[in-house]
């Protein structure tokens, strides 16, 4: 297994490509003498007055401030706020456990909540919760909401389709979730509408409004590479006189699914390597400590750190009139730091811990284990499933865990052709490249990247997100690259794509629909899947990898990969 994602020139495993701005590759592994020299260099560099300029004249932030948060505070205080509705905690019927903003109830040291597939599973690593006062389940902004509102604890920690068309019926809409700033189609739409709410209602997708163009972290404006036009609207909120692209504050509106917010100690994780080693741009650091970061937490990376990012979502989710306070940002960070979660029971599976089974399943597994890289046969991603290859009988139970055991080895081993992936593909390894899923999602017990994740895997760009038949009701983008800049390394020029992704944070024609994988846990609590919401299945999921690669899985791999993917 060849690991793409690997940032320090330190590590046993070395990486074999090194690009420095435009310089040509390298083509040879790099001894430990050249890479400690390297690693030093990079690091005289970061300590520079010419690192400090190129920080601040680049994305990212400054304190707990992006750079294009004031734009977006902007247009979240344009946004009406309804009066907060006490809603009731959950519905007699259908999907129930729903977590209320400011409800006060203790969340334990280990929980479980029913899912589709069975159950979720929570362990706090610092005890049991008491959510009275605790600024990530009080509404501490005006709308009402809280970080809980998007990150529930029975969805593993996101929030699902089902949760959310519960809210709607139980609350006849006015669940603070669908506020108008961002739980609509736009602001301007009739809030009292269903149809308003249809991305969020049928795709759990919320609008992130960026400004265009981009802005560095001091705050100026980033010169694009491309231009951008919007070819469709079916939201009409980039069009919008108000909210638009158009508007005195020019925002572009593109809708995806909140992340998962557990398994920090895996999502942050990185080398601390001054350069990505995908393509030789710098690395974001934490504004506060100094350390680089792997920029790994957000959809688009635009957040360096879980500070700036629960910063950024109170001043525009929450619409917060004033940034939270110092000590309400170190409990959200020290609550989400210490929260694990992973499927706990299969519903065909039985429990997912049980003695001598697969280690690296279940939330105990996330709380007792170490990051790292995965993509090796001495430390698989998920570990090994051997314990359940062989049935001991004929059960369902015991078929079912062999059909899981078989999917880890799809996932693991299973070779297809990877092509046309910007930021794998364009690293100097080739095109194609015959690889497994665990090429690109290498990171421990997690399945992200370890390196800067952010990926175009046709998700959002045209042609390939045209098998999503769910993306025809996503705006449509025209961005034509400048005469003056390179082309999109495999769409050339002219690029129509659903979300642009980090390049609307760049402005770069190479990052054009690149989106950061997200992990793999609780997967079974938190459909839909992909960013913009556009596999409703994993069966989708699954179906939409087998035609973009052509990797021709049989009906039996099929099954097998979802049953494993579903009991993470």
């Amino acid at each position: 297994m060849l690991h793409l994602g690997l940032q320090a020139a330190s590590q046993s495993m070395l990486p074999s490509v090194l690009r420095v701005g435009r310089h040509r590759a390298l083509r040879r592994p790099l001894g430990l003498g050249a890479a400690a020299l390297l690693t030093a260099v990079a690091n005289a560099w970061a300590q520079s007055p010419e690192a400090s300029f190129v920080r601040s004249t680049q994305p990212g932030a400054i304190g707990v401030i992006s750079g294009q948060t004031p734009s977006q505070i902007t247009q979240a205080d344009r946004a009406p706020i309804a009066p907060a509705a006490i809603a009731p905690a959950a519905s007699t019927e259908g999907y129930s456990g729903w977590w209320n903003p400011g409800n006060g109830a203790e969340l334990g040291a280990s929980s479980e909540f029913d899912d589709p597939a069975g159950k979720i599973g929570l362990i706090n690593a610092t005890g049991p919760i008491d959510t009275k006062g605790h600024p990530f389940f009080e509404p501490i902004g005006r709308n009402g909401r809280a970080c809980v509102s998007c990150h529930q604890p029975a969805n593993a920690m996101s929030v699902s389709v089902a949760a959310i068309q519960d809210r709607w019926q139980a609350t006849a809409g006015k669940d603070p979730l669908f506020a108008a700033v961002d739980g609509s189609n736009c602001p301007s739409a009739a809030q009292d509408q269903e149809a308003s709410h249809s991305l969020l209602l049928k795709h759990g997708l919320f609008r992130i409004f960026l400004p265009w163009p981009p802005k560095a972290a001091d705050g100026s404006s980033i010169a694009p590479e491309f231009d951008l036009e919007v070819v469709s609207d079916p939201t009409g909120c980039n069009t919008d006189p108000v909210y638009g692209l158009h508007s005195a504050n020019p925002q572009v509106s593109v809708f995806r699914r909140p992340r998962v917010v557990a398994n920090f100690k895996y999502v942050t994780y990185g080398y601390g390597a001054a350069f990505n080693i995908k393509d030789g741009s710098p690395m974001e650091r934490d504004p506060e400590s100094g350390q680089f970061v792997n920029m790994n937490i957000m959809a688009d990376a635009r957040e360096p750190t879980p500070k700036t990012q629960a910063t950024n979502a109170a001043l525009t989710h929450l619409q917060a009139a004033t940034r939270p306070t110092d000590a309400q940002l170190q409990r959200i960070l020290d609550f989400e730091n210490h929260l694990y979660v992973a499927a706990s029971v299969s519903r065909l599976g039985g429990k997912l811990t049980d003695a001598g089974g697969p280690d690296g399943l279940g939330p105990a597994a996330m709380l007792n284990g170490a990051p790292g890289l995965g993509d090796n046969f001495y430390k698989p991603v998920f570990g090994y499933f051997d314990q359940w290859a062989t049935p001991q009988s004929d059960d369902a139970q015991s078929l079912f865990r062999a059909s899981v055991a078989r999917g880890m080895e799809v996932f693991f081993t299973r070779p297809f052709y990877i092509r046309d992936v910007t930021h794998l593909n364009t690293v100097g390894l080739g095109n194609p490249i015959k690889r497994s899923c665990a090429t690109c999602h290498n990171a421990r017990l997690t399945g992200m990247d370890l390196a800067p994740g952010w990926m175009d895997l046709g998700t959002a760009n045209l042609p390939w997100s045209d098998d999503l038949p769910m993306t025809a009701e996503l705006p449509l983008f025209k961005l034509t690259c400048r005469p003056s800049n390179r082309p999109h390394p495999y769409l050339g020029r002219v690029i129509y794509t659903h979300d642009p992704g980090r390049a609307l944070i760049t402005g770069r024609c190479l990052d054009i629909g690149a989106i950061i994988m997200q992990q793999f846990r609780g997967l079974a609590a938190r459909a839909p899947y992909f960013s913009n919401g556009s596999a409703a299945t994993l069966r989708d999921l699954v179906d939409y990898y087998d035609k973009r690669f052509e990797a021709n899985y049989t009906e039996q791999e099929k099954q097998d990969l979802i049953n494993f993917l579903g009991v993470l």
